[in-house]
């Protein structure tokens, strides 16, 4: 596999190094040693996918608060898709910071996103397959979000939206202050347990 770090602190493009023959290819996609090795938990205890049915469909900004420690790995299966990261972590030398990177299923290339980032993607055809495995089991009462066109990211979608979650829609516009506040707050109630 190929390692890439991107701009964002602990981010990763991670790039399958393909043995090709008149079968097809063989590819490793994920080894422990490998990510470990570039500071990367590859310690995945689920993984789930999402089939996009519209180009232009439209998911996230998503993350999850602390004490979560879910790192992803994103990967395209089926077609293309652009995939949007931010740093929501307030320590953080990239804090505030989003990038956007293209996964498809040509490249088979995948994204790998600390604990205490936002995620979202936009497809960019018609049925396309995203898979995520995740370090931390999903909660429900840690998720949170933000709007992927809120002003204090700045972040640009590459194709109208076909498609998109109420939720997604509806998720509050981003207010620093109380932002850093809870997240310093849900840390030091973890710490306390």
């Amino acid at each position: 596999m190929r390692f890439e770090p991107l701009t964002l602190d602990g981010a990763w493009l991670v790039t399958p190094e393909m043995a090709k023959d008149q079968r097809g290819f063989f590819a490793r996609v994920i080894c422990v040693e490998e990510f470990a090795a570039h500071g990367i938990n590859g310690a995945f205890v689920q993984s789930s996918i999402s089939y996009n049915r519209l180009a232009g469909t439209h998911r996230g900004m998503h993350f999850q608060w602390p004490p979560s420690r879910e790192a992803k790995l994103v990967r395209c299966l089926r077609g293309s898709v652009c995939d949007f990261l931010i740093d929501l972590r307030p320590d953080s030398a990239t804090f505030l910071r989003h990038l956007q990177v293209t996964l498809d299923d040509q490249t088979r290339n995948a994204v790998y996103i600390p604990a205490g980032f936002g995620h979202g993607f936009q497809s960019l055809v018609d049925d396309a397959e995203v898979q995520y495995h995740m370090t931390d089991d999903f909660r429900p009462d840690l998720a949170g979000g933000f709007r992927w066109n809120d002003p204090a990211f700045g972040i640009s979608l590459p194709l109208a939206i076909t498609a998109v979650a109420p939720r997604d829609v509806e998720y509050p516009l981003f207010d620093r202050e109380a932002y850093e506040a809870e997240y310093r707050r849900r840390l030091a109630e973890a710490a306390a347990q």
